[in-house]
């Protein structure tokens, strides 16, 4: 019983490997990880180079990579985005913009991911570092890729997936005539035409989903020696750290390994009445 006691010390820290998407993903993860830090654990953050905000911090270790695009690229390249997601229009030119635009994202973001998968001199210094868990976004699954490679469990922290994907990973409710669909501003009380008209919009997602993650599928079937989608990359999650409430956003089901931790945005302001 001593012996076991005694051991109880050992298991209070862990050892983190953090996978992060770069933008306004990484700001909400970098205060997490700063607070793993100050409770004992060990984080270490890989990232490409090349970033926007993703920079070296005395809170955690910080293992980079080369990747095949400049600051000046990667920089236009997000500038444009925001542009096209913010920009008005019918419902159709939306959709083909930013179809347009998700591809030509999700090849940059994609590249990264490769010079991640293919550094073996990176992955060599992963898996002799024994990790005890992978956190990531898994709005890019390169996270998971790894954390598949290295057969550590995995944690997502996200607000949501273009497509809905988490919903068919975790098998859970996402029902077009309760749940709104983007682009429709309908709310979780809908007419019958508004239920029609939710599952009209929902069609088009299937071609940015395909557009996006197809590719990350067949990188991880060339890498992982087997054949595997990204719904099946994406169902090995152990926790899903959700950044949503049912204050800002509508309720919609939930599955057990879902847990809403809303709020984590506003750790450095204080927040109004």
């Amino acid at each position: 019983v001593l012996l076991l006691l005694s051991l109880l010390g050992l298991a209070d820290a862990g050892k983190l490997l953090v996978v992060p998407v770069d933008g306004s993903h990484w700001l909400s993860m970098r205060e997490v990880l700063d607070a793993l830090r100050q409770r004992g654990h060990d984080v270490v953050v890989v990232a490409p180079e090349v970033s926007l905000y993703i920079k070296p911090s005395k809170n955690f270790v910080m293992k980079m990579y080369p990747v095949p695009f400049t600051q000046e690229e990667l920089d236009e390249d997000f500038q444009g985005f925001t542009k096209d997601l913010f920009e008005g229009g019918s419902f159709l030119a939306r959709v083909i913009r930013l179809y347009r635009r998700s591809k030509k994202n999700s090849a940059l973001f994609l590249a990264t991911c490769a010079h991640l998968l293919h550094n073996r001199e990176l992955l060599r210094y992963l898996e002799e570092s024994r990790f005890d868990a992978l956190f990531t976004d898994p709005i890019l699954p390169c996270g998971q890729i790894l954390a598949e490679h290295l057969s550590v469990p995995s944690v997502y922290f996200l607000q949501q997936i273009p497509c809905g994907l988490e919903y068919q990973a975790t098998q859970c409710p996402n029902p077009p005539s309760y749940v709104p669909r983007v682009f429709t501003d309908h709310t979780d009380h809908m007419t019958f035409l508004q239920r029609v008209r939710n599952v009209l919009y929902d069609i088009p997602s299937f071609f940015l989903c395909d557009a996006v993650f197809q590719p990350y599928g067949k990188l991880a079937s060339e890498f992982l020696r087997r054949d595997v989608t990204v719904p099946d990359l994406l169902r090995q999650a152990s926790i899903w750290l959700m950044k949503i409430d049912f204050v800002l956003h509508y309720p919609k089901p939930l599955m057990p390994n879902m847990v809403l931790v809303s709020g984590v945005n506003c750790a450095s302001k204080k927040l109004s009445q």
